[in-house]
C-alpha cells in the first residue's frame, strides 16, 4: 500500500475481544496506530479527535449499536471505512446496506482479517491515487480455488450474490468477497455504473440495448457477455450515460 499506513479504531464493549483483534492487527505490517473504544459514544469522541482510516466495529453493544454508529458516520464529510465484527451472521444484510467494506464473524481468524484489510487498502489506494496516474485498477478474485488479479477494464459486469459478488468477463466468471456498494465506489472512475440494485455494468462494454417490454431495458454486453437488467428508477441515468 505504499507509504499509506492504516490508522485503526476498534469498537467493542468486550475488552478480551478488543485485545485479540489488536493482537491480530499488530501482526499486519499495513497497520500503524490502533485505538480502542468500548462503546459508541467513546468511539465518536475518538473519531472527532483523530479520524481513523477504518473502524472494526462490533454490532451489538450496550447503548448505541454498531449499526446506529455506522449510520451516524454517513453524516461525516470523509467517514472512515467500516468493517463489522460480530458473532451474528443475520446482521450481514444490514451491514452491506450501510456500505460496509466487510463483515467478519467472531471468533476472528487471521486469514479472514487479512482479506478484510486487503479490501480496505484497495479502497484507500483508489481514493489516494492521483488522476491520470496510469495505474491499472485490478480486482482480487477467486478463480479455481486460487486468488487472481484481473484488470477492471476486462470486466463486463458485476452481480451481487448475498455477501459476495460474481464478476463476469469474456473469459468466464469469478467470485469476489466484496459488496457491490463497495465496488461501485471503487470503480466509479473506471466507467462502471450501478444499473440495478444487484448489477454494476461496465458502460464501455455495452454492445446493444434491448427493450423486451415497454419501459424495461436490458443491456447486451460485448463478447457474448449476456444481458444485464436495468431497474426502472435507473433507466434515465443509464440512457444519459449511453448518449440516448
Amino acid at each position: 500500500m505504499g507509504s499509506l499506513v492504516l490508522n485503526v479504531l476498534i469498537v467493542d464493549d468486550e475488552p478480551p475481544i478488543r485485545a485479540e483483534l489488536r493482537y491480530l492487527l499488530e501482526r499486519d505490517g499495513r497497520v500503524g496506530s490502533i485505538e480502542e473504544a468500548g462503546n459508541g459514544t467513546e468511539a465518536l469522541e475518538k473519531m472527532l479527535a483523530s479520524m481513523p482510516d477504518v473502524l472494526f466495529l462490533d454490532i451489538q453493544m450496550p447503548g448505541t449499536s454498531g449499526i446506529k454508529l455506522a449510520e451516524t458516520l454517513g453524516n461525516l464529510k470523509n467517514p472512515p471505512l467500516v468493517v463489522f465484527v460480530t458473532a451474528f451472521s443475520e446482521h450481514a444484510v444490514s451491514a452491506y446496506e450501510l456500505d460496509a467494506t466487510d463483515y467478519i464473524l467472531k471468533p476472528v481468524e487471521e486469514d479472514r482479517l487479512t482479506r478484510a484489510l486487503d479490501k480496505v487498502c484497495a479502497i484507500l489506494e483508489q481514493r489516494h491515487r492521483p488522476a491520470g496516474g496510469g495505474v491499472v485498477t485490478r480486482l482480487a478474485v477467486e478463480r479455481g480455488g486460487h486468488r487472481a488479479y484481473i484488470p477492471a477494464s476486462d470486466v463486463l459486469y458485476i452481480e451481487a450474490c448475498a455477501d459476495y459478488c460474481r464478476v463476469k468477463t469474456a473469459a468466464g466468471q469469478h467470485m469476489i468477497g466484496e459488496s457491490i456498494s463497495s465496488l461501485e465506489k471503487r470503480l466509479a472512475g473506471e466507467g462502471f455504473l450501478r444499473v440495478h440494485r444487484s448489477y454494476l455494468a461496465n458502460i464501455d462494454k455495452v454492445h446493444d440495448i434491448e427493450e423486451p417490454r415497454p419501459g424495461i431495458l436490458e443491456l447486451r454486453m460485448e463478447d457474448d457477455g449476456g444481458l444485464v437488467p436495468v431497474s426502472r428508477r435507473r433507466t434515465a441515468t443509464v440512457k444519459e450515460r449511453l448518449g440516448l
